[in-house]
């Protein structure tokens, strides 16, 4: 009977661990929740504003006529954005075949093949260095090396020379990504294929790559909705054209292009249509980020 009883020092501590607002530590814990909480919103609100205004000037002007008509000539009304959704796919459809197969292979190199060695750790840094330079910098480089050099077929500005450059931006976070994502697969997965008999190369294709294909998939979709938006680099490489594109060596318009030109020009018609692009190209980063949490949620499961 005696032993079902709790002591008093057994009650003390019990009650000793009861939450206790009046207390100064635990007023200052729920000052600092509040003002996590708050830095948050902040962090936040920017990007709910800006979908919001977005929405409220450019979402009433959907129409199916917008999303295949092409511009109409500078204040006339009608028209549409079709050439410039399609030359984006086009452009990004171009950097993604050059910088997703590279971009994979140099982190299978870091990851697989020389984790720590001295080429590894410049390719690491380069990568890095690379993710910091103004896409501005790679749309200039890749002017001076392909479009004032007319090195493709004597043509100057060209969807493929932007693609180029959207590649160049591409690259780092595809490296780094495929380079996370390959460290992550336990070294057991490894040893049991070598242990087999498997080749290093069978090895990576058939259980390294597999076992990292969401990690990796996630970065690629990360990579082309960023690539999609950026301006600078398709001002100095693809240009704009007001027709539907005529191929890969010509001018091509891109979303990114058309609303700077329409955003600048004094007419209401073309403003309107800039915010319309605006608000599809919006939708589709948002779209593509949507798909990237989705893979990264299937990794997880």
């Amino acid at each position: 009977m005696s032993s079902s009883l709790a002591s008093p020092n057994s009650l003390q501590s019990v009650g000793s661990l009861r939450y206790r607002p009046a207390l100064a530590r635990n007023r200052r814990n729920q000052l600092f929740t509040a003002v996590a909480t708050i830095c948050a919103a902040v962090a936040v609100l920017p990007l709910i504003l800006v979908l919001i205004y977005v929405l409220i000037k450019g979402g009433s002007l959907i129409t199916l006529q917008l999303l295949i008509g092409l511009p109409p000539a500078p204040g006339l009304g009608g028209g549409g954005i079709g050439n410039a959704i399609l030359g984006t796919i086009i452009v990004t459809l171009i950097a993604s075949a050059i910088a997703i197969p590279v971009g994979v292979g140099g982190g299978i190199y870091l990851a697989e093949y020389s984790r720590s060695g001295p080429l590894a750790r410049f390719v690491r840094f380069g990568t890095n260095v690379l993710a910091g330079v103004p896409s501005i910098i790679c749309g200039v480089f890749v002017y001076g090396l392909i479009v004032s050099t007319r090195l493709f077929f004597d043509q100057s500005y060209s969807a493929l020379a932007g693609g180029i450059a959207l590649a160049v931006l591409m690259l780092p976070t595809v490296i780094k990504t495929t380079d996370e994502a390959l460290k992550l697969v336990p070294d057991e997965l490894r040893w049991g294929a070598i242990g087999i008999g498997a080749s290093s190369f069978v090895t990576i294709v058939r259980v390294t790559l597999p076992a990292a294909f969401s990690p990796i998939a996630t970065g690629v979709v990360l990579a082309i909705a960023r690539s999609a938006g950026e301006t600078a680099p398709l001002i100095f490489t693809a240009l704009f054209s007001p027709f539907w594109p005529e191929g890969v060596f010509s001018p091509i318009a891109t979303m990114s292009v058309l609303i700077y030109n329409f955003a600048i020009m004094p007419y209401e018609v073309q403003i309107a249509l800039a915010w319309a692009a605006s608000f599809v190209l919006v939708l589709m980063i948002l779209a593509a980020n949507l798909f990237a949490r989705w893979l990264s949620r299937l990794a997880q499961a």
